[in-house]
């Protein structure tokens, strides 16, 4: 009785293209088999801007250098000198009308009248200076968490790159894998950009918004 033998499929080299551009070799080498992704320009550009600036920003995410220091406390500066207007504007005018109805009622101003009324309007504006300077502090913190959350959202944004471009090539490789696999022809053509640049605008859109 002969045995029956049964041939394994020969193994089928592919590419696939982009645009007219080989992208995507899958090829055999000794008993392997391997397959290569090339990187456009753009995405080359793309991905070491981001990992170096991923890895530059990282070293400095929780430092703030003078400038930036000078930055956020103006920004303390001119919240402080925002809400003293606003008191000065309140307290003023009521000192004044004040002055003014005691001195036409008494002919001065020394007097109980005066003295009461002058000291439950200082009072209110204490008040208002205390509230103030815990609005002040909590200003200062909220300077700060800002800043923080724009670093921290642009380091993510930079990771939020490499890793859209590590799954355009992940993708790619699969699907050259999967390609020679199946035993169809060893070439493919696509006039789609493998990098879809909807996923980067939105990311850009994002961050923009964060720095407004």
């Amino acid at each position: 009785m002969g045995k029956s033998s049964s041939s394994a499929p020969s193994f089928q080299g592919g590419t696939i293209n982009i645009n007219g551009q080989n992208r995507v070799k899958t090829y055999q080498r000794g008993g392997s088999v391997v397959t290569d992704y090339k990187m456009t320009d753009a995405e080359r550009d793309m991905y070491d801007y981001a990992q170096k600036s991923f890895a530059d920003s990282l070293k400095s995410v929780n430092v703030f250098d003078d400038d930036t220091k000078k930055n956020l406390q103006d920004e303390v500066n001119a919240y402080t000198l925002q809400g003293q207007k606003m008191i000065n504007n309140m307290y003023t005018p009521l000192l004044e009308n004040l002055k003014n109805d005691v001195a036409s009622r008494f002919g001065n101003l020394d007097n109980s009248v005066f003295l009461d009324k002058l000291n439950s309007i200082e009072s209110k504006r204490a008040d208002s200076m205390n509230s103030l300077a815990q609005d002040i502090l909590a200003k200062q913190d909220d300077v700060v968490k800002k800043e923080l959350t724009k670093r921290y959202t642009y380091l993510s944004f930079l990771q939020d790159v490499q890793n859209q471009i590590n799954s355009n090539m992940y993708n790619l490789i699969n699907a050259s894998k999967q390609h020679n696999s199946s035993g169809n022809t060893n070439s493919q053509n696509s006039n789609s950009n493998s990098m879809d640049m909807s996923n980067y605008i939105n990311l850009a859109t994002n961050l923009a918004s964060i720095f407004m």
